[in-house]
C-alpha cells in the first residue's frame, strides 16, 4: 500500500515594486485572466506616471501575480489584482492586497475603493476580509458581457484598527510574505528614488480602467490608462 503523498511546502512569495522588467510576465498573465488584456505599451506608460502603485508577487524566478492601485486626493482606487491561474488559491492576491494597502497608506490614503464583477463571490470576500463593504452598483460596467460592478469601500484606513485588520490578516497566512526592494535610498531598478520608496511612488503606476468605465467622482487628469476599466481582480 503506497503512502499517501505530502502536501507540497508553501513557495515562498516575495512581493516587490513592479519594474519594467517584469511586464512581459505581467503581459502573460493578463492575456490568460482577463478577456480584454492591457498591452505592454500601457503598462509602460503607466511605470512613469504618478499617483499608482504597481506591485508584482514572485516565485523563484517567476512572477506569479500583480496588483495596482491608483490614488486621487485621499482616496486609494485599486485597480487591478491578478494571479497566474496555476497557482490561485495560495494567498498570492492576498499577500499582494497587504503591501498595496501599505503603499496607499504611504501615498496618504484615508479610505480605499474599488470595482468588482457583480458574478466575482470570491472576490467579493476577499475585499470583504481588508474591510470592503459594498456602497453600490455600477450598470453595465464591464465591455466584455455588459456586466453590472460592484462599488465597494473601506473607510478609515489611516487608524490603529485598521492596522489590527492588516497585521491579523498576515497572521493568518500559511507563511510570511518576502518584501523586496522597499528600501529607501535604493537605485530605480532595486526599489527606490530619491528616498522615498518606490512602493510609495508607484502607487500611482495602476490604473485598470477599460475604455467604457467611468472615473469615480472628482477625478481629474485622467490617463488613457485611467479612462480604461476597473475592478478586474483574479485570485
Amino acid at each position: 500500500m503506497t503512502e499517501p503523498e505530502a502536501p507540497p511546502e508553501d513557495p515562498t512569495v516575495v512581493v516587490s515594486p513592479m519594474l519594467r522588467r517584469h511586464i512581459p510576465e505581467v503581459v502573460a498573465i493578463e492575456a490568460r485572466t482577463y478577456p480584454r488584456p492591457w498591452s505592454a505599451k500601457l503598462f509602460e506608460e503607466e511605470l512613469d506616471r504618478r499617483g499608482r502603485c504597481y506591485l508584482v508577487a514572485r516565485v523563484g524566478a517567476d512572477v506569479v501575480g500583480y496588483a495596482g492601485l491608483l490614488m486621487i486626493a485621499d482616496d486609494g482606487h485599486v485597480s487591478t489584482v491578478a494571479v497566474d491561474p496555476d497557482v490561485q488559491g495560495r494567498k498570492v492576491a492576498t499577500r499582494l492586497l497587504v503591501e498595496l494597502v501599505r503603499g496607499a497608506l504611504e501615498l496618504g490614503a484615508g479610505q480605499l475603493t474599488l470595482e468588482v464583477r457583480a458574478s466575482n463571490r470570491r472576490a467579493q470576500a476577499l475585499y470583504g476580509r481588508f474591510g470592503f463593504v459594498p456602497a453600490g452598483a455600477r450598470k453595465a460596467y464591464y465591455g466584455d458581457n455588459g456586466e453590472d460592478a460592484i462599488v465597494m469601500w473601506a473607510h478609515d484606513v489611516a487608524t490603529d484598527e485598521y492596522a489590527e485588520r492588516l497585521a491579523s490578516i498576515e497572521r493568518s497566512l500559511p507563511s510570511p510574505t518576502v518584501r523586496h526592494a522597499f528600501t529607501p535610498g535604493a537605485t530605480p531598478e532595486t526599489g527606490t528614488v530619491g528616498g522615498r520608496t518606490l512602493a510609495a511612488q508607484v502607487a500611482g503606476r495602476s490604473a485598470r480602467l477599460h475604455p467604457a468605465a467611468p472615473m469615480p467622482t472628482g477625478a481629474t487628469g485622467a490617463s488613457s490608462a485611467q479612462s480604461s476599466g476597473n475592478g478586474r481582480m483574479k485570485s
